[in-house]
């Protein structure tokens, strides 16, 4: 006796079901709004760590304007230059005051490729203006603070100086101008690259319901 497979028709029933369920399983399928692209998120925390690396070199140097340097020059001649000279070779030898000071220009420049591969020129802009007021502080410590401060090392043992006075003078007389100049320099790379990372939120948001309406088109 000859068997025969029949294959089952969804039924009408059946059939309304599945194109009831089907706009359903969609919307649970398609990203929500509040999805965003692992780069959009790289992009986020690279230009966050520029923020904050700005932040704490512009809040370092301008402690030397608010404490450290007041303090030292109301003291005597050989506490300034004594503490001086241990500060200077101990931030010479910071591993953590050099990764500070390179990684945020590293990073912002980071930022800068990655706002520019994503068509926010606004945004590329403003960390561009942060790297240029950071050159300033660049430029600053290499033309008027490295050698104000190889002369102090090359001074020698306080105790062993015979015009303490004038080598304090020397020192401490443009040290604490140009160091307002860097501070400066330094708060305002941190005011751009904090503008840019707002720019960079809104334009996240801005993003956010086209992509939704493209969702529903398709």
């Amino acid at each position: 006796m000859a068997s025969s497979t029949t294959t089952r028709k969804p039924a009408n029933g059946d059939r309304e079901r599945l194109d009831r369920d089907y706009p359903e399983r969609a919307l649970e399928n398609r990203p929500t709004v509040d999805d965003r692209t692992g780069a959009d998120r790289n992009a986020d925390i690279v230009l966050g760590a520029a923020v904050i690396a700005m932040g704490l070199l512009a809040g370092l140097f301008s402690a030397f304007d608010v404490a450290v340097m007041p303090a030292l020059t109301a003291g005597d001649d050989r506490t300034m230059v004594d503490s001086m000279q241990l500060m200077i070779d101990e931030m010479n030898n910071s591993a953590l005051f050099l990764l500070t000071l390179f990684g945020a220009p590293a990073l912002a420049a980071v930022a800068f490729f990655q706002a520019r591969r994503s068509g926010s020129a606004r945004t590329a802009g403003w960390i561009v203006a942060g790297l240029a007021f950071y050159t300033v502080m660049v430029v600053v410590t290499f033309a008027v603070h490295f050698p104000l401060n190889d002369d102090l090392m090359k001074a020698g043992d306080p105790a062993r100086i015979e015009n303490l006075a004038a080598v304090r003078d020397d020192f401490v007389t443009p040290w604490v101008a140009w160091n307002i100049v860097r501070t400066l320099a330094l708060t305002a790379a941190f005011g751009c690259l904090a503008w840019a990372l707002v720019l960079r939120g809104r334009m996240g948001r801005t993003e956010q319901p086209q992509r939704t309406a493209g969702y529903g088109r398709g």
